[in-house]
């Protein structure tokens, strides 16, 4: 156990879950520590490609790790010395290896490491030449233009690390959504098993399914609160208790991450749902309409209100329920993903509410990799994995050969494969295999495959991976020749941002919206949770325009397809309906959008 915190005289029992993503990133800042510090590039690639290994695993480290009879070192690149590393972090939350590694560096030197492009070599060389502990540090030098004149760095640098500051200052204090999730869930879980909890909810931007998390609100219906905060407590992850009173709880996290908890009453219960889960904006909305009808709306519940300044005269009318709440002011019930006060009051006055988008309307996943390239996985068990999860129709898109570190294919390597897809096809059931690859947009404008190669294609994803600070019209000229090119079906994850890691590439989004519509191609909401680009504001910048949005995964493994629920939920928040996504028609359907030839593929 990370820490000794006793809450009721009662000790912690209960671990806080170590997901793949967490130890991983544990790897991954032990491999930066160690660069940072000088060591060995292949001690720290080692530690890089555990990170990889990890992430990608199809089952849980941590389960692994408690299992007598398995043990890590199975996996591909993981070797017995990280495995002994990662058995201590999954078991225990914690590693004094990495700990040390901590101790001997500054800690406000970490920052520097945030930085998107900068890198462990050069944050050291700052550190060591110029004596930069802190990002306004590193600020102030660059300003006044000394950065450029250390060995390795020019005005580019200068300008590349300006730009990255604000971004690596505000990197850790949101996490992914899908990071919280695991969190949330946990915790839910932990408090659910106590005694004396009679309904439970996380709300916050959590629940509106925001892309990053700040912190996490739960609700609690319960008539012991000291019981339940008892336990809100003894949680092992529970880092230190902020803030503790009659029914509101505060804690920090081992993460940083802050998680409030409210005791409410059960009559309260749908009304602090419901405010709590926000947005501010949209409640601010609610309230002003409420109040034209005579009612007030807080946490509490709804109240009508039977005299001026008397709360004494103020009525109870409903908050038991979120749908109660909004009845009495004469709503519909708004799903939490479009509360953000930008078209949701309008479709209600005018009757249309938008049935959004589920995971279940999904038939097909276009955007995936195998062995051939940078995947984890063979072809045939993406397929098999794709078929279990009841996909109708899959497209294999392995990186083309410019993305040589993902050792990308050729025009050969790719009808190899396609002639394999092909032979498949006629044995699988229920499922299509589409002939397809992720090719990429060459810096100079042309496509990395030749056409006579791309016209055999059934899917045809084009992406751009290099030169990505190329000035806009000269990047939004690249994604619009490929748009144009009669063998592309859909621009992959169109401008490139990494959340937390990366800004998206300058990219005139309205030109690109312009030619996919007046070539009928599609863009992808990519469901990878670093990605989720499309973003929603484009989503349903998109859905104006009439462009139809492929949903996909781009799984690198067959764990890697489970991410499709983090596209569906940045689709719904975009306001998009099953209509509004192309993988939910049968494929039949689809390739009509992109006017695929019928004869080519069956």
């Amino acid at each position: 156990m990370r820490n000794s915190y006793v809450a009721g005289g009662h000790k912690r029992l209960y671990h806080a879950c170590m997901t793949n993503a967490r130890i991983a990133d544990e790897l991954e800042l032990i491999a930066d520590l160690l660069e940072f510090q000088g060591a060995n590039p292949f001690r720290v690639r080692a530690y890089r490609n555990g990170a990889r290994v990890v992430r990608d695993m199809p089952e849980p480290a941590e389960a692994i790790a408690r299992n007598p009879h398995r043990h890590l070192a199975e996996y591909e690149g993981i070797g017995a010395d990280l495995s002994d590393k990662i058995q201590t972090l999954a078991t225990t939350g914690s590693l004094p290896f990495l700990d040390d590694l901590k101790a001997k560096v500054p800690q406000s030197v970490l920052a520097l490491l945030r930085i998107p492009g900068l890198g462990p070599k050069k944050a050291a060389a700052l550190h060591k030449e110029l004596q930069i502990t802190t990002l306004e540090q590193l600020r102030d030098a660059c300003q006044a233009h000394r950065v450029r004149e250390l060995k390795g760095f020019a005005a580019k640098t200068e300008d590349m690390i300006l730009a990255g500051i604000d971004q690596a200052a505000t990197a850790t204090e949101r996490i992914y959504w899908a990071e919280a999730d695991v969190i949330a869930q946990a915790l839910v879980n932990y408090l659910d098993a106590g005694e004396g909890i009679e309904k439970i909810e996380v709300a916050g931007s959590y629940r509106r399914g925001k892309e990053t998390i700040g912190d996490l609100d739960l609700l609690v219906v319960s008539p012991s609160p000291d019981t339940v905060m008892d336990r809100f407590g003894q949680y092992d992850d529970v880092e230190m208790v902020i803030v503790r009173g009659d029914t509101k709880m505060s804690v920090r996290l081992h993460s940083g991450l802050q998680v409030d908890l409210r005791v409410v009453p059960a009559e309260s219960f749908g009304a602090a749902l419901q405010y709590f889960t926000g947005s501010k904006d949209h409640n601010v909305i609610l309230r002003g309409l409420a109040k034209d009808k005579g009612l007030k709306v807080n946490e509490y519940g709804v109240y009508r209100l039977a005299g001026q300044g008397n709360n004494d005269q103020e009525q109870y009318v409903a908050g038991r329920t979120e749908e109660e709440v909004y009845q009495a002011i004469d709503l519909p019930w708004f799903p939490p993903e479009i509360r953000e006060a930008r078209k949701e009051f309008e479709w209600a006055a005018q009757g249309r509410l938008p049935q959004l988008v589920a995971l279940q309307d999904i038939r097909g996943d276009l955007h995936m990799h195998t062995t051939e390239s940078d995947g984890q996985d063979s072809l045939e068990a993406m397929i098999a994995a794709a078929q279990s999860r009841g996909l109708e129709y899959i497209a294999i898109t392995d990186h083309s050969q410019r993305v040589s570190m993902a050792n990308g294919l050729n025009g050969e390597r790719l009808r190899q494969q396609w002639k394999r897809i092909d032979e498949l096809n006629t044995s699988l059931r229920g499922i299509r295999v589409l002939k397809g690859v992720e090719v990429d947009i060459l810096e100079k404008g042309p496509l990395d495959i030749e056409d006579q190669v791309l016209a055999e294609a059934d899917w045809v994803v084009a992406s751009v991976h290099y030169g990505q600070n190329q000035p806009r019209a000269q990047i939004t000229a690249r994604i619009v020749g490929a748009i144009k090119n009669p063998h592309v079906s859909a621009i992959a994850h169109p401008t490139g941002r990494l959340i937390n890691r990366r800004k998206a590439y300058e990219v005139d989004l309205d030109a690109v919206f312009q030619a996919a519509g007046d070539y009928g191609k599609l863009l992808e909401l990519n469901s990878n949770p670093a990605r989720l680009d499309l973003d929603d504001v484009q989503c349903a910048a998109a859905k104006a325009r009439g462009i139809p949005i492929v949903i996909s995964t781009d799984a690198h493994s067959t764990l890697g397809l489970t991410v499709i629920r983090y596209g569906i939920m940045q689709a719904r928040r975009g306001g998009l309906t099953k209509a509004d996504i192309a993988n939910t028609r049968p494929w039949d359907e689809l390739r009509k959008l992109i006017g695929k030839s019928s004869a080519r593929i069956d």
